[in-house]
């Protein structure tokens, strides 16, 4: 039975407490059905601007009762854009944004609806921070509960790693408490399990002293030198220091390596001559950011006015056929981000999130304005990457795009998973999102 097909459990009336609805014609619809891939335009039944945990609860109990397939949005970066449901309820959490510290503890408490960049905007006050992705515009919830990767994450484990607990709302409109004492299987499946067991409206992050500084270093070598390069890069990578994340970024015959430093820049800069040992540098881009300008630097190449698609793996090595085919590269944005560290000091079974002896993460990724132009870009984006996928150990459920869930997840984790999607949503109320089916 699909959520579309669950029998009404009430009368088709407003839900006490519901949050007034947006409906197509009223301002503001279409500028809150409006998400990061332009590729989307769905159109929702209804649209609940929440602004309280009650507020949720309600939505959801209306939903269930006037038989409407539920999308959650924070902040719509979904590439299949999973917070538009067609003919549905979209929960926009955007409404509840707020954000708390306490510098003493090193807490933040952040509700469900919050962007990257008000945790870091507020934490950074103190010179704190918890691992975040790298848009600040990404929402935090959809973010943390798929895994969580950022900057930080190889000094302090993923963003899912520094929760504490969360608040959620259940596919019966109730709201429980999720810790490591308190529902400890909930607990686990959502960090890294994604939206699969409810709508989490507040998360209590544990926070870092990180300070405020942070160094980006890129370095563009000649096409003749691109196998030499990688090669290096990737060997260097074994002996980084924790506080370096590695970055590679290929297209066409360029390639450009470096690393992100967060921390400060003078203990980063003593990574520079080992790059520039690398080959002939034919450009170098060396640059002292504040860690907000760090987490704000892609925000424009990050906009909501393109069409985009994408395709992730995790790779456990990079083995010189693995360079090779990535130099294959058909003139598309391809980037790899170094993961170890603190990552991998996690225990597997410990979190729902699997794959923590990957080395790297790939993604390949284009983006463009005309629809005319949808099946040939797709089309090369899915060969690119597989010609990369035998070298590939599983996925980041936040990239996959159209993909099995069995990607990111071993049989044994996808198991306890489905038991717990079996205990909190029997019905797949909430399978608008990277799906775990009871």
């Amino acid at each position: 039975m699909t959520a579309t097909q669950i029998p009404p459990a009430g009368p088709s009336r407003p839900a006490p407490g519901l949050p007034p609805l947006l409906h197509a014609g009223d301002p503001g619809y279409d500028e809150a059905r409006t998400v990061w891939n332009a590729m989307v335009d769905r159109r929702p039944a209804a649209i609940a601007r929440c602004r309280s945990t009650a507020e949720v609860a309600a939505a959801v109990r209306y939903a269930r009762s006037n038989a409407l397939e539920i999308a959650v949005r924070c902040g719509g970066h979904s590439i299949a854009g999973l917070a538009v449901p067609d003919g549905g309820l979209m929960i926009d959490l955007t409404p509840m944004g707020g954000v708390r510290v306490d510098p003493e503890q090193r807490l933040a408490w952040v509700q469900g609806g919050a962007l990257l960049g008000e945790l870091d905007r507020e934490a950074q006050r103190y010179g704190l921070a918890t691992t975040a992705g790298n848009v600040s515009h990404t929402g935090v919830g959809g973010l943390t509960l798929g895994g969580g990767m950022g900057w930080l994450a190889r000094q302090f484990g993923l963003a899912c790693d520094n929760v504490v607990s969360f608040e959620l709302v259940t596919a019966e409109g109730t709201v429980v408490r999720a810790s490591a004492t308190e529902n400890p299987e909930l607990f686990w499946g959502l960090r890294g399990g994604g939206g699969n067991f409810g709508i989490v409206t507040s998360f209590e992050f544990r926070l870092h002293q990180v300070g405020t500084r942070s160094l980006v270093a890129e370095f563009t070598y000649p096409a003749a030198e691109r196998l030499a390069v990688l090669r290096g890069w990737r060997d260097l990578n074994v002996t980084a220091p924790r506080q370096a994340t590695f970055t590679a970024a290929v297209q066409g015959d360029q390639v450009s390596v470096g690393f992100v430093w967060v921390g400060e820049p003078a203990a980063g800069r003593e990574l520079l001559s080992a790059f520039r040992s690398l080959g002939a540098v034919v450009a170098e881009d060396i640059r002292e950011l504040s860690y907000l300008a760090l987490q704000t630097r892609d925000d424009n190449l990050q906009g909501h006015r393109y069409r985009r698609y994408w395709k992730g793996h995790y790779f456990k090595a990079l083995p010189d056929d693995a360079i090779r085919a990535l130099l294959r590269n058909p003139g598309l944005g391809a980037s790899l981000q170094a993961y170890g560290g603190a990552i991998a000091d996690v225990p597997d079974e410990d979190t729902a999130f699997s794959q923590r002896d990957t080395v790297f993460e790939f993604v390949t990724a284009i983006r463009w304005e005309d629809p005319a132009e949808d099946a040939d870009r797709i089309a090369t984006v899915r060969r690119y990457a597989a010609e990369l996928a035998p070298y590939a150990g599983g996925a980041y459920l936040n990239t996959l795009n159209g993909e099995n869930v069995q990607r990111a997840f071993p049989a044994a984790k996808l198991a306890r998973l489905t038991a717990l999607k079996n205990v909190w949503d029997p019905a797949n109320v909430f399978h608008l999102n990277q799906n775990i089916r009871p």
